[in-house]
């Protein structure tokens, strides 16, 4: 009862009253009363309700507020961690400099207050959450903390006062008991789904438990306290007996823990373990006896396969060290911590959770707690996500957790000691893979014993082992315990087991008939797996083998591994042949094998011996590595093509930089081992075998080969030669320095093309475990980076695309370090290395070393270790010399399937042989057997001494058709017997039975002891493996064999010295004194002759016997006699390579021509962007203007005139353009805002100021005159241009109906009249008419007249009344509906519409009544001022340049003024309101006219002039005569001025005005004083004083600003200035009209020449003197200025404003963006949208206005049309330039289209970084943003940019 009366109570006091119970010594009816207060409010069956969280808050804070509490609190925070907890998308740093654990991170608030300036960081978009590392002295060092957690804080806060968490200590428990009934409550057996409800209800606690854990450190101690502590958690677990609901909840808890097939300890009794069988018993029957020990009996029990479901499966047994045998099902959970980790898990880790766990952490006492408690779940972890749905987030929400944990040395290693981690771990992995293996089929498919896993599986495909391997990965980097790892053997031997289900998995046949119906793709999973479950832990475990002390660690797992693999062939049934058509990449026991060798040989000092097996176990241990590398030449000789390109796909990933040095790098190695090793001859035999080129291999000229098609042999045998040389030269594991190494992985990858920074560090490949930085070794990757190559900084072409920063290869890496032999190692695409070829030979080609196609370059090697000097005997052993001598007897004489690479590479295998001598050559050497026997092939092992022995005859079997049999026929008709070279030579019958079939293969089943002792050495030359014999002969083989003797009378050096004329064409092509002057180091670069050059210098120099034999060779040599009866197909594949040769070259001529044609066209039709070309396109005015203009059509190619009936049309494209409106007074651009203090104001634009100025006239005056006085089109106007092309209209229209046909996917619409110009592929929208051309003489048109000015004032008068003479259109001049239209003129108005189309109708009406004709005619003579403005733009702003510019190209303003003027002609201007009048007369009825209230007219002086002026040119009748046209231009000029004067006149101050008229007044009477300003200006004055407020409203502080005192020279000039804009237009109107030039000038003398061009007689002197008036001037300026003082109602203010007008404009900018992009990217990335107050998902900056907008959000939609898009037509008029921010790349929007244009932010390798991936700071890069402003401003977007697409309104 208590309590009900307690809960009505208001709860603060209630709260406060509590505490104070609870504070007295006594305090058991305070106990009391809280307990049965708490019991009502946190009733757990109430669901959750917000009234109880209240009332938790309040007893929280003991009556205080809670936020008052909040803040007390967290002044006691002794934390010195941040801690802070983010999930996915967070933005956070790395610093790889600070960091000591590879996965520290730091908030950006931590990062931005340390100094990171100079170190390796970058930004990162969190995949899986992560928590702050700041002040955590284990991960990370401390000069990196913060400014915040640098200081240790703890010290010096004061200790927390015993009652402030007195009620958190008392209420705590309780809230979380609830929580946890609640997470029992919401557990349903399996099968039901229930988890919504519970989400919800959850939410309100949990974040609840959120602000708890932010309090700081003094709450979470609190907290830990709670959660760890056992006693509560036994007190309130099992709920009292009175409580049925808390009963209930247990027994779903206990239910729970028995279905995740966890029992909890009480229930098992203590006999039911004995009877359970271990898991893992499957794993670990592979390792037989070693395993058994540690087993208990029950092992047996185990089926063989290990294929039985995870159910029956139980628990690992270990013997060594785990102490209780329950890893994988027993959990007992002991406190609150322990049981909410267990539902966090069960649940599958909700967010809320996994963040509440992790907040807890800056707190030391939890987080060993909690580490530990993980670790206990750990089995439980890894079950629930074998079974989760979305086991991907399920994985990044453990990684999360984990990664916190277990990146703490001093943690894991605590956790390793006491509740085994170790042992947990690899069972636990051991346990998961054991659910998906399958019977390995390798080697022997039927007795197979081996298991693997099976890729397919989901466990693997989805990577779902991904979390727990890389928690291992994580820990082995820990030296502490990877040492424990290494210790304990038991541990090792289950970890070789788990390696050992990798070995062979995925295993591929070769099909040989079908395509194979279904590609799999197993293989992803095949090859991540072998990576992250067997590489990486690998590479982990080496990193802790560096030193002499840690030799023992490598022996063990050397050992180990032996055992392992002997294990496995035993399983597999290997004995000495490999399966035929089988490949698996996947060796990974052989790889650990090699790198722990490697490492002990090289950093450990052990000798290899002391860790090789005997001879045969590395006679099997090289099968499966050899099979490797013979298959990838099958692979790319097309034998695999059958499986798919799949296959390619494996090839090519084993060698890719990722996987390249764990996989095919220690597969060489371990084959250099065996070679160094094994006996020479029986390798050298074995790798042609395997390569099946055996038969090849023969000195007949034909042979059958019965494993080979034809066309395989020349890819197998130049295969197995480069695999030769790559096992004899590379030297990665063999002695090279780790700097070494880096530098020649660097070389090969620049040489193949020139490569980025960060796709360089992305090839080099590294080794993979995270800890070992960039690099392995003392050299940065940097250094080493600008020792070998140049930077190429990012180059801008004209044509738009976008560079990068490229790092190309210093000239002397090219001469001196190019490695072709490593570049052929590491190419993942075969074409790489022709490109790495072609940039040598360009290389050679400029610096003028060698012109022609250069081989490929021998490269000195660095010295072999010592343990592998064994290496060198393969080069010499007589297998392999036969084999050379073979070869390059079959490439003199022209055998079929000889190559270039094939000798190629048979001279690098000799070059190699003579640098790399044997020392001691007599003592290994085993006597030659039967050496008498006459023909031995070579006497000794040495190459050098073997290259000049002479071989007279050799016997070979060829098939009976063979041209050899022939010969012997034809000789033994001439009885003509073969001279033998030994005195005692037997008969020929004698020589057939001493066997001479050189036998390359023995028969590998016999021992290896019989092979060394092998006596046939001297046996003669094709190869048969006896004991196989029938595998290689299909039965009812093709012709019979026959032996025949060929005479050769050859030796190595004859023949090289016969090729050395055959490349060359020429006999004695080395001459006797060759020898004396030959130098070898010259000889480094250049083709096959300077390679054999090179050879026979070499083997000279190290022999006499070699120098004496070679001159006599020179001395006698004759040409070779090549076989007298060649069959055509010999002679064929000779020429094949030679046919080859001519067609690249001819291939490559075609090519640089078309590139230079192609290159001329793009200069003369695409140039877009150069201003220097000359070339004006404007065709009205560049043609002579007396003739008819002729226009060519580029669709049919026929030239002729326009002509009304089938009119010519310029190909033009119509945008609506804002650029011009964005204008702004200063010079300087705005800057972008990124600050909440900066702010952009848009009212000091071009477009806002002339709305403004319109909308005040129209209150004030007449519409249909104010919508003449001014003009619009400065935001949304049309712009028009063109690229110079014209076409028939009518060939256009047919044009647009096959592309409205053609169904390709087109980047344009053609329903909205788009297309491409049909001659330059330049975006059209519309054509423009070209009129017909004049037949009348220009002369009249062109002639200066006498006529007076007031003659042409009335003559153009009189013009304007003749309205709508056009001179073609008879029909529009009758202005007569009946009569039928031309072509031309339907095609002119159809113009037009396009043009009204082209923007919006908000930029179109004005006026008061839209739609009206005053409207139509402002717009129209807008567009003509828009263009000539945007010209004038484009030009620079002004005219000093002269004629010529890329803006000149593009324009069409002549054909666009005669289109405008047509359409203009169709209204009238009411002769009453003529402007003209009002310009040349005085009128002087004023008074009558305003009677009416109808109100006035603009007055003169606050009209626009250009506007007038082009409202006169488009109104009178076409074409105008000059003289006309000058006198309109005088007219206005007269109007122009006087404007300028009273716009000056206020800007003086009272006393200037004052002294200016009165020396006006005295100056009145002279002559020529309408000519000076002086009397002018006084004049002007004293008008305008007439209307005292004029000068008087302005307060005189808006001129305290001009205190400078005006001179003559400064009022000459701000006159000049104001009138400059008018003088330009006119100029640029009457070059377009009239075709004038505009001569170029300095900017000081702009004013005088364009006064000039116009024909205003004026001099330098004078703005004034260019005045011409038709009447009194100062009557006209009296009449001007009286309109204005006329209308008293007008507020002065307002007139002011309309007279004090700035025509001058600054160029158009883009906003100034800051130098670095962090500054944009924490400004806005979290800021929040202006509209939704969200914060966008992707926010985008608008780089015109700064306006801040929500790319693709949803919540900004506004009638279908997402945030961008919009904000495009507002401010852009459709054209919109975006900065995406999270991505760093500036989006275009154009129209319907849009495309992404490149970033303007750069690294400092000159490289962008789309979407932030590698994070590093990025600087802005000037020209590229200059480049983007450019396009903008010229329109230029949808030529350069070629990649459009719709947006559909979607961005």
């Amino acid at each position: 009862m208590m309590a009900a009366s307690l809960l009505r109570r208001d709860k603060k006091s209630t709260a406060a009253h509590l505490k104070a119970d609870l504070k007295r010594s006594d305090n058991s009816s305070g106990l009391r009363q809280l307990q049965e207060l708490l019991d009502s409010v946190l009733n757990a069956e109430r669901g959750s309700d917000p009234e109880a969280l209240d009332w938790c808050k309040c007893l929280l804070a003991g009556g205080d507020g809670f936020d008052d509490f909040c803040r007390t609190v967290r002044s006691y925070d002794n934390a010195t961690l941040c801690g802070l907890v983010w999930t996915a998308n967070f933005v956070a740093y790395r610093c790889r400099t600070c960091g000591i654990s590879p996965c520290m991170s730091l908030c950006a608030e931590c990062f931005n207050n340390g100094d990171h300036t100079g170190h390796d960081f970058n930004m990162f978009r969190s995949q899986a959450g992560g928590a702050c590392d700041c002040g955590d002295g284990n991960v990370m060092r401390e000069s990196g903390f913060c400014s915040r957690h640098r200081l240790k804080t703890g010290e010096n806060v004061p200790s927390v006062p015993r009652d402030l968490l007195l009620m958190s200590e008392m209420v705590l428990p309780r809230f979380i008991i609830t929580i946890i009934q609640y997470l029992r409550d919401g557990y349903t057996e399996p099968g039901e789904d229930t988890r919504s409800h519970l989400k919800e209800m959850l939410q309100l606690k949990q974040i609840q438990l959120l602000e708890l854990t932010k309090m700081g450190g003094a709450m979470r101690t609190v907290l830990t306290k709670i959660l760890t502590n056992q006693q509560t958690f036994k007190e309130l677990s099992m709920g009292q007996e009175e409580n049925v609901y808390a009963k209930r909840n247990y027994e779903k808890y206990l239910s729970a823990l028995k279905s995740s097939g966890l029992v909890s300890v009480e229930e098992k009794g203590a006999g039911a373990g004995a009877t359970d069988t271990p898991a893992g018993a499957g794993a670990l029957s592979l390792l037989g006896a070693t395993a058994a020990a540690s087993l208990e009996d029950s092992s047996k029990e185990e089926d063989q396969d290990g294929l039985q479901g995870v159910g029956q499966r139980k628990r690992v047994k270990l013997s060594s060290s785990t102490k209780d045998p329950s890893i994988m099902d027993t959990l007992k959970h002991k406190c609150f911590l322990e049981e909410l980790l267990f539902w966090t898990i069960k649940y599958e880790f909700p967010q809320k959770m996994v963040t509440f766990l992790l907040n807890m952490l800056p707190d030391q006492d939890y987080k060993i707690t909690f580490t530990k408690t993980f670790v206990q779940h750990y089995a439980f972890i890894m079950k629930t996500l074998m079974k989760s749905h979305e086991s991907d987030t399920m994985s990044n929400r453990i990684v999360h957790i984990s990664v916190q944990l277990f990146s703490n040395e001093e943690l894991a290693r605590h956790v390793t000691e006491e509740c085994q981690l170790l042992d947990i771990m690899v069972t636990v992995l051991l346990y998961m893979m054991e659910s998906c293996l399958i019977k390995s089929e390798l080697q022997d498919e039927e007795n197979n014993r081996h298991v693997v896993v099976n890729c397919g599986e989901a466990l693997l495909k989805n990577n779902t082992y991904w979390p727990l391997v890389s928690d291992f990965i994580n820990i082995l980097s820990h030296q502490s315990v990877a040492k424990r790892f290494l210790e304990d053997h038991s541990l090792l031997l289950l970890w070789m087991s788990f390696v050992s289900f990798f070995q062979g998995m995925n295993l591929n046949k070769r099909e040989l008939n079908e395509h194979v119906e279904f590609e799999s793709q197993t293989y992803y999973a095949a090859f991540a797996a072998e990576l992250e479950a067997c590489a990486q832990p690998m590479w982990g475990l080496l990193t802790h083998c560096k030193v002499k002390e840690t030799q023992e660690y490598t022996k063990t797992v050397v050992r180990y591994c032996l055992e392992t693999l002997q294990m496995w062939f035993d399983a597999i049934g290997f004995v000495d042949e490999p399966a035929l058509n089988q490949l698996t990449f996947h060796l990974p026991l052989h790889r650990y094998y090699a790198m722990f060798l490697s490492k002990g040989v090289r950093c450990q000092g052990l000798d290899l011996d002391s860790l090789l097996p005997d001879q045969e176990m590395l006679m099997k241990i090289m099968v499966h590595p050899l099979q490797i590398q013979a298959s990838l030449s099958e692979i790319h000789s097309n034998m695999w093509v059958r499986n798919g390109l799949q296959i390619k796909g494996q090839a090519m990933t084993y060698v890719q930089s990722h996987f390249c040095n764990s996989m095919i790098d220690p597969d060489i190695y371990l084959l250099q081992v065996c070679a160094s090793r094994l006996d020479p001859d029986y390798f050298i035999s074995s790798v042609f075998e395997r390569f099946k080129v055996v038969d090849l291999l023969t000195m007949a000229s034909q042979h059958q080969n019965t494993v080979l098609d034809s066309e395989q042999e020349r890819p197998m045998l130049e295969g197995a030669l480069t695999f030769l040389v790559i096992l004899c030269s590379l030297r990665v594991h063999l002695g090279m320095s780790d700097d070494e190494i880096l530098r020649a992985e660097m070389v090969s990858q620049l040489c193949m093309n020139d490569r980025t920074h960060s796709s360089l560090l992305d090839l080099i490949p590294e080794n993979p475990n995270p800890k070992s930085g960039v690099v392995p070794g003392s050299c940065s990757f940097e250094e080493m980076l600008s020792a070998v190559a140049d930077f190429k900084a990012p180059v801008f072409e004209p044509g738009g695309s976008m560079q990068q920063g490229m790092y190309t290869p210093k000239a002397e890496v090219w001469e001196k370090e190019f490695d072709p032999i490593m570049v052929i190692l590491r190419t993942v695409y075969r074409r790489d290395v022709q490109s790495a070829m072609d940039r040598y030979a360009a290389f050679l080609k400029q610096s003028g070393i060698h012109t022609g196609n250069p081989w490929p370059p021998y490269k000195e090697r660095t010295p072999l270790h010592p343990c592998y000097k064994g290496l060198v005997r393969l080069l010499h052993c007589k297998t392999l010399h036969i084999v050379i001598f073979t070869l390059l007897y079959k490439i003199w004489m022209d055998h079929q399937n000889m190559s270039e690479h094939v000798l190629c590479m048979v001279l690098y295998l000799i070059e190699l042989g003579l640098d790399n001598q044997v020392q001691d050559d007599k003592v290994d050497e085993e006597p030659c057997i039967e050496e008498h026997c006459h023909d031995s092939w070579f006497p000794g092992t040495s190459l050098l001494s073997n290259l000049h022995h002479v071989i007279n005859f050799v016997r070979v079997r060829v098939p009976e058709t063979a041209p050899e049999v022939e010969r012997k026929r034809e000789r033994e008709r001439e009885r003509e017997t073969p001279a033998s070279t030994s005195s005692e030579s037997s008969t020929f019958g004698q020589n057939l039975r001493e066997a001479q079939v050189f036998s390359l293969v023995a028969e590998r089943r016999r021992k290896f002891q019989e092979i060394i002792n092998r006596s046939n050495h001297e046996a003669s030359q094709t190869v048969r493996p006896k004991s196989s014999s029938s595998r290689w002969l299909p039965p009812g083989s093709p012709p019979q064999l026959v032996t025949e003797i060929l005479e050769i009378h050859e030796s190595m050096l004859s023949l090289l010295v016969k090729l050395h004329q055959k490349l060359s064409a020429k006999q004695n092509s080395l001459s006797l004194s060759w020898l004396a002057e030959v130098d070898p180091a010259h000889h480094t670069h250049g083709d096959g002759l300077t390679a054999i050059e090179r050879i026979l210098a070499k083997a000279a120099a190290r022999s006499r016997h070699s120098k004496r034999c070679l001159q006599e060779i020179c001395g006698k040599v004759c040409p070779p006699i090549p076989p007298k009866k060649n069959s055509p197909g010999d002679k064929k594949s000779m020429d094949k390579e030679e046919r080859r040769q001519r067609a690249r070259e001819r291939q490559q001529k075609l090519l640089a021509e078309f590139a230079s044609r192609q290159k001329s066209f793009m200069e003369t039709a695409m140039d877009v962007e150069s201003p220097e070309t000359d070339a004006v396109m404007d065709m009205g005015s560049a043609e002579p203007l007396d003739s008819e203009v002729l226009y060519d059509c580029v669709i049919c190619g026929q030239s002729g005139p326009s002509t009304e009936d089938r009119p010519t049309g310029l190909v033009v494209l119509l945008q609506a353009s804002s650029v011009l409106g964005h204008r702004c007074h200063s010079d300087t651009p705005k800057r972008l805002p990124t600050t909440d203090e900066e702010h952009i104001y848009p009212e000091d634009t071009c477009g806002a100021a002339h709305d403004v100025r319109l909308s005040l006239m129209q209150r004030y005056f007449k519409d249909s005159s104010c919508l003449q006085s001014v003009s619009i089109g400065w935001d949304g106007g049309v712009y028009v241009q063109t690229c110079g092309h014209t076409l028939h209209i009518d060939c256009h229209k047919s044009y647009m109906e096959s592309l409205r046909n053609d169904q390709v996917l087109q980047g344009f619409s053609v329903d909205k009249g788009e297309f491409t110009c049909p001659l330059c592929r330049q975006f059209a929208n519309s054509v423009l008419p070209c009129r017909p051309g004049r037949g009348m003489e220009t002369g009249a048109w062109h002639t200066p007249s006498n006529k007076s000015m007031s003659t042409l004032v009335n003559e153009v008068e009189d013009l304007q009344e003749q309205l709508g003479i056009f001179p073609v259109s008879a029909s529009l001049k009758q202005r007569d509906p009946i009569l039928v239209e031309s072509n031309l003129s339907k095609e002119m108005e159809s113009v037009i519409k396009d043009i009204k189309n082209t923007t919006q109708k908000k930029y179109m009406d004005y006026g008061k009544n839209p739609g009206s004709p005053d409207n139509d005619f402002l717009f129209m003579y807008s567009v003509a001022r828009t263009n000539l403005e945007l010209e004038l733009v484009h030009r620079g702003g002004n005219l000093c340049s002269g004629g010529a510019s890329a803006a000149a190209k593009r324009s069409c303003l002549n054909q666009l003024f005669h289109v405008l003027a047509m359409h203009m002609r169709l209204y009238s201007i009411d002769s009453a309101y003529n402007p003209w009048t009002r310009l040349t007369q005085s009128t002087h009825s004023r008074d009558t006219e305003y009677c009416d209230d109808e109100r006035p007219e603009v007055p003169m002086l606050f009209r626009d002039v250009p506007s007038l002026l082009i409202i006169f040119i488009l109104t009178m009748p076409q074409p105008l005569r000059r003289e006309h046209f000058t006198c309109v231009v005088k007219v206005l000029y007269s109007l122009q001025y006087t404007q300028a004067l009273a716009a000056l006149s206020i800007r003086f101050s009272r006393e200037e005005r004052l002294a200016w008229s009165n020396t006006a007044a005295a100056k009145k009477n002279p002559p020529n004083s309408d000519k000076s300003w002086e009397s002018l200006l006084g004049h002007v004055i004293s008008e305008l004083t007439k209307a005292k407020d004029v000068y008087d409203t302005n307060s005189e502080e808006t001129f305290v600003l001009s205190s400078s005192v005006w001179s003559p020279q400064s009022i000459e000039f701000s006159l000049q200035h104001f009138c400059l804009p008018f003088l330009r237009l006119s100029c640029l109107l009457q070059h377009h009209l009239y075709g004038d030039g505009l001569p170029g000038c300095l900017v000081e003398e702009e004013f005088s020449l364009l006064a000039g061009c116009l024909g205003l007689a004026g001099s330098v002197q004078s703005s004034a003197a260019c005045l011409e008036w038709n009447l009194n001037a100062f009557d006209l300026i009296s009449q001007w200025c009286s309109e204005v003082i006329a209308r008293s109602d007008t507020p002065t203010q307002q007139s002011v404003s309309l007279l004090v007008q700035d025509p001058q404009w600054a160029a158009p900018r883009l906003l100034l963006l800051p130098d670095n992009y962090n500054t944009i990217f924490q400004y806005y990335h979290r800021k929040s949208c202006t509209s939704c107050g969200k914060t966008p998902k992707d926010p985008a900056l608008c780089l015109v206005c700064g306006a801040f907008v929500c790319l693709k959000g949803h919540c900004c939609k506004q009638q279908g049309v997402c945030e961008c898009v919009l904000h495009s037509q507002h401010c852009g008029a459709a054209t919109g330039i975006f900065l995406l921010i999270n991505a760093s790349v500036i989006i275009i929007i154009r129209g319907h289209r849009f495309c992404l244009w490149g970033s303007v932010y750069l690294d400092a390798h000159g490289e962008e970084d789309r979407d932030l991936r590698r994070g590093k700071p990025l600087y802005l890069c000037e020209e590229r943003y200059r480049v983007l402003e450019q396009q903008w401003v010229s329109h230029t977007f949808d030529h350069i940019n070629k990649r459009w697409g719709p947006h559909y309104n979607g961005l």
